[in-house]
């Protein structure tokens, strides 16, 4: 700061030196013509002995003027003085915003009904992105088709369509996607300044490994670029066209009332229906019941029969196997009184 002050004020001192001494010259007259000169010369080789040192360090006001130019030149571009852009209000970035419906309508003509929708899309400037056609449990026909349609005539698209039937059900919905757009379109660019990079990389790559290496780098990015490229067109196809899905399906249809009889007999013939009822009721229960404990009751009457069975084996096998003890002979009457009688 000090040496460039020093030689910004070498020029201002010669200057001074060479207007006093003019002024001298100008005092003594013509006598001195000579001692002027002489010192005229003098002070020219002192400014140019300090002009060398002067060039070669740069202007201290430099910097000052060069900030001076810069905030002249905002202000210019943002002036509050007539001609400027002082009242002009920032315009604001576009808005991405991806719009889906669902709409179901009842219609006595399937078919005219699509057809009508069909021609309404069509009409706007949309296509028809599918469509399917069927019949229900019922029998009753029914069809889904999914139209695509511009952002400015999607509102009166929803509008025609919700009225090509009786409206039964509808959902509407708004997705903004601005800040992945944005997202995305900068990435792109940064991904496209890489791979010129790489591939300006390549071009001045004389080695075999460099460029084996490089061309495995830009594979890489050309990947990711690629990527990207894809997911932006699909932002772009999703917010550039609304989506629509409209079902169409027939009313069902309404059986006529039948006519009820309030009579006598009318009444005794609910009542013995009622009876006659309860009493099917009764018996299928009573059969559920025997089915249910048949099995069980199988089981024990098996069991049952194998202990009577096995009772009846085991007193047998006993007999056999130990006989009974033959009982005494009771002696005759009067043999101990006397000596056993000799047999004839």
């Amino acid at each position: 700061m000090s040496t460039s002050t020093t030689a910004a004020r070498r020029p201002l001192a010669a200057a001074f030196g060479a207007l006093a001494l003019a002024a001298a010259l100008m005092l003594t007259g013509c006598g001195a013509g000579g001692g002027s000169e002489s010192s005229a010369d003098t002070a020219d080789g002192k400014a140019g002995a300090a002009a060398p040192g002067l060039a070669e360090q740069p202007d201290a006001r430099e910097p000052a003027r060069a900030d001076a130019d810069a905030q002249n030149a905002t202000g210019k571009g943002s002036g509050s003085g007539p001609g400027t852009g002082a009242g002009r209000t920032p315009t604001l970035a576009q808005s991405y915003i991806v719009r889906t419906a669902t709409l179901t309508v009842e219609a006595r003509n399937v078919s005219g009904a699509v057809a009508k929708a069909r021609t309404l899309v069509e009409g706007s400037g949309g296509y028809v992105g599918s469509e399917s056609t069927s019949l229900d449990e019922d029998g009753l026909e029914y069809s889904t088709i999914t139209l695509r349609v511009p952002p400015d005539g999607y509102d009166r698209v929803l509008k025609d369509l919700s009225e090509l039937g009786t409206l039964r059900n509808r959902k509407v919905d708004a997705q903004d996607v601005t800040g992945q757009v944005v997202d995305v379109e900068s990435r792109l660019k940064t991904q496209r300044a890489s791979v010129a990079r790489v591939r300006e990389l390549m071009d001045r790559a004389t080695r075999l490994s460099d460029i084996v290496s490089l061309e495995s780098e830009l594979s890489a990015r050309q990947a990711d670029l690629e990527a990207l490229e894809a997911q932006q067109a699909s932002l772009k196809a999703r917010t550039g066209m609304a989506t629509i899905t409209l079902e169409v399906q027939e009313p069902p249809v309404k059986e006529a009332p039948q006519k009820r009889d309030d009579g006598f007999w009318a009444a005794v013939g609910d009542a013995l229906g009622s009876g006659w009822h309860a009493f099917y009721l009764t018996l299928r229960g009573i059969l559920v019941a025997l089915a249910v404990v048949a099995p069980f009751a199988a089981l024990a009457l098996l069991g049952y029969l194998g202990f009577r069975l096995l009772r009846r084996a085991l007193p047998a096998r006993r007999t056999v196997a130990a006989p009974p003890e033959p009982l005494p002979v009771p002696a005759p009457a009067g043999a101990g009184d006397g000596e056993a009688q000799p047999r004839e």
